[in-house]
């Protein structure tokens, strides 16, 4: 039988630790949550491997080096609000929970949205409300939000996402470009989102941010 504890301690000391990832809200939150609960059954004898896990079509939940270091440079605090965009069974959004003031976690296939809010609610996570609806639209009516991450790779971030943060707002996105990718940081000014690189990094496309091409005569 899987020493889940000690498999989640040793994802902690040996693959976010070794990152660069020391902030004590993020290492106590990802402490805390049980990955293996959000993950389907057959995937929890390799939840703590350093990899993604494929969840469905195009939808996985992060490598835990890739999610802790988008966490550390959005900087969430405790009286954040954030939207966690493609929750799928719930698990990023149960670490956000922990380190923020309350997230609504966006999922929009919606078994696995029903699946989130039931997992979210067992480990009795109230501050994380869970919406079903498009990825690519976010979620304004909750808004506008401090923090935005998005779990998974983008083309392109719709307008309307790029609205819903304030001013001041962070948002971490991994940006695909073919066979590579780069994670980025976006902070909201008064005159737009001002982008930076962070690292390298690749996940599979999301559904509805696929880049649009230039129209070609």
């Amino acid at each position: 039988m899987t020493d889940f504890a000690a498999a989640r301690e040793a994802m902690v000391d040996c693959q976010v630790r070794p990152s660069d990832v020391t902030k004590y809200p993020i290492i106590d939150a990802m402490l805390r949550v049980p990955r293996e609960d959000f993950i389907p059954a057959g995937l929890r004898p390799v939840a703590y491997l350093g990899e993604h896990l494929p969840i469905a079509d195009r939808r996985v939940v992060l490598d835990p080096r890739v999610f802790a270091k988008l966490l550390d440079a959005v900087d969430i605090g405790p009286e954040d609000l954030v939207l966690d965009i493609g929750c799928c069974l719930g698990y990023s959004s149960a670490v956000i929970a922990r380190m923020a003031e309350a997230v609504i976690a966006l999922e929009e296939v919606p078994e696995m949205a029903e699946q989130a809010e039931a997992l979210l609610a067992g480990h009795n996570l109230d501050n994380a409300v869970v919406e079903q609806g498009p990825l690519a639209e976010g979620m304004a009516q909750h808004g506008p939000f401090d923090v935005i991450v998005i779990e998974g790779a983008i083309g392109t971030l719709p307008e309307g996402i790029a609205s819903q943060l304030k001013i001041g707002g962070r948002i971490a996105a991994i940006f695909s470009d073919g066979a590579s990718g780069t994670a980025k940081l976006g902070k909201m000014t008064s005159h737009g989102l001002a982008w930076r690189r962070i690292f390298d990094a690749t996940a599979p496309l999301l559904p509805g941010f696929t880049a649009t091409k230039p129209f070609e005569f």
